[in-house]
């Protein structure tokens, strides 16, 4: 029996079509993982699946009635959620004025989407509460949404879409952005999950070591085409990957100070939460910094303070190239020398322009482009989008291209203006094999060739660090 099939299915908008009708069957008790290249097609197969991108009437049938309650549709893009979560906004981790007795807790937002789920029955309050022990929610049910760490996120977002006991449960990307402990968490619980529910699981992943011995079934996409459809047990081929990679100097290197970043006995704190603690901390100019730690240790908080985003380091001993914080520079005198890219920046960019206008913004330090660049400067951002291989999506909107894809444009953003500084926060989310490998590439030839630069390199995998990696900082929870 086949709980979803799609039989020569093609999506009504022919913007949103595969190269070629789509065969697909997920059979009961199935478990599927959907792999393959950034724009390969995964999610576009995921769309067609849920709806999102409808197929006419015929071409698809569920084994269930109420598609919405029993099919249900999470997609992680980065660590702390969805593109459809509005609990989150880039800057509101920052500052503690936004907590207030309105800003919404882990117990209430469940407790929302509880009741909206279903009647409230002592049966289904039972399994409530068996969802809140399984995923060791109790303790947390009082904690505000914006201050759980990705791995809490992570638990709080599963179990919000579970109250309705769907019959086929799609994540995308489950366990990108987490520590190793935290993986091991999330990985486990799904596997539980897939045995003790009868419920069955679509997984999109973009590397292969993270398919998880439940699934038995696995779907290698590549260009908008099914290309395999094996077992889990058989080995993929070598991908080939074509880059070529040719950077140029900068024509102009300003002087910088010697001292990048420099912390003195920083501690942040918010409410009775201590995040960073006494933490002393030098970057040399030219030094290529890894920073890592667990989930929660205070990794984006220390970004957001030599960002410019942190209202806590006028209250802290910081110094950023050459200047005591709250001595007179403003927040962009200091962004003007920083290349960024971190999971937040992604998940809170919502800008709908062709993708050359989103490179040409990290000119101006602006979330969207309001200056026309001119043709020097469409230039430069055409030889950055080439070089990550992305020239042909210059004038493809943003929010229509794939995670992959969208990465791939805001590394480019972050590298266009060939900053003193380059804070490339698990800059590698979401890319494929041969796109991890290529971004390394270009991060280590443009350490190489401009010796003045500046690099901290965020990630939670030792295999995805470049090797022009010349010290770490490792974070642990207070």
């Amino acid at each position: 029996m086949k709980t979803i099939e799609l039989k020569n299915a093609t999506a009504r908008k022919p913007e949103w079509r595969l190269a070629e009708p789509v065969n697909f069957h997920l059979d009961k008790g199935e478990h599927v993982a959907i792999v393959g290249r950034n724009g390969g097609g995964k999610s576009m197969l995921v769309d067609m699946i849920t709806g999102k991108h409808p197929v006419y009437p015929d071409q698809i049938s569920y084994s269930f009635t109420e598609p919405y309650n029993n099919l249900k549709h999470i997609t992680f893009r980065d660590t702390y959620g969805g593109d459809n979560d509005r609990t989150y906004f880039l800057q509101q981790r920052w500052n503690q004025m936004e907590i207030d007795e309105e800003t919404p807790t882990v117990g209430s937002k469940l407790e929302e989407a509880f009741l909206l789920s279903g009647p409230d029955t002592p049966k289904r309050r039972d399994f409530q509460k068996h969802l809140y022990e399984l995923f060791h929610l109790n303790e947390l049910l009082d904690k505000y949404i914006i201050l759980l760490s990705s791995g809490e996120l992570r638990k709080y977002k599963l179990a919000s879409n579970l109250f309705t006991k769907p019959k086929v449960l799609i994540i995308e990307n489950p366990f990108i952005g987490l520590d190793a402990e935290t993986r091991d968490q999330v990985k486990q619980l799904l596997t539980t999950l897939a045995a003790e529910q009868d419920m069955q699981m679509i997984l999109v992943l973009s590397k292969m070591d993270e398919i998880p011995e439940f699934v038995n079934r696995v779907i290698k996409m590549v260009d908008l085409r099914f290309v395999q459809d094996i077992q889990v047990k058989t080995s993929f081929p070598i991908e080939h990957c074509p880059h070529a990679i040719l950077l140029k100097k900068p024509e102009v290197i300003p002087p910088m100070p010697q001292e990048i970043i420099k912390f003195n006995n920083v501690t942040i704190q918010y409410g009775e939460r201590t995040i960073l603690k006494d933490l002393n901390w030098v970057v040399l100019k030219g030094e290529h910094w890894s920073l890592s730690g667990q989930n929660g240790a205070g990794k984006s908080t220390l970004l957001s303070l030599v960002c410019a985003d942190n209202p806590q380091a006028y209250a802290n001993d910081i110094s950023l190239f050459g200047h005591r914080r709250g001595s007179g520079e403003s927040i962009w005198d200091i962004k003007k020398h920083i290349g960024y890219i971190s999971p937040e920046m992604h998940r809170s960019y919502k800008q709908n322009i062709p993708a050359i206008q989103i490179v040409a913004s990290g000119l101006k330090d602006t979330v969207g482009l309001y200056a026309r660049p001119t043709k020097q400067e469409k230039d430069l951002c055409i030889e950055w989008m080439n070089l990550f291989g992305i020239k042909h999506l210059a004038d493809r909107k943003f929010l229509e291209m794939s995670s992959g894809e969208q990465r791939l444009v805001l590394l480019a953003r972050a590298f266009v203006k060939s900053p003193d500084l380059l804070i490339l926060d698990e800059p590698l989310h979401g890319l494929d094999l041969c796109n991890r490998n290529l971004v390394k590439t270009i991060v280590d030839r443009y350490m190489f060739e401009n010796p003045e630069r500046t690099l901290i390199y965020v990630t939670h995998y030792e295999n995805e660090l470049p090797k022009c990696i010349d010290n770490s900082l490792y974070l642990t929870k207070h």
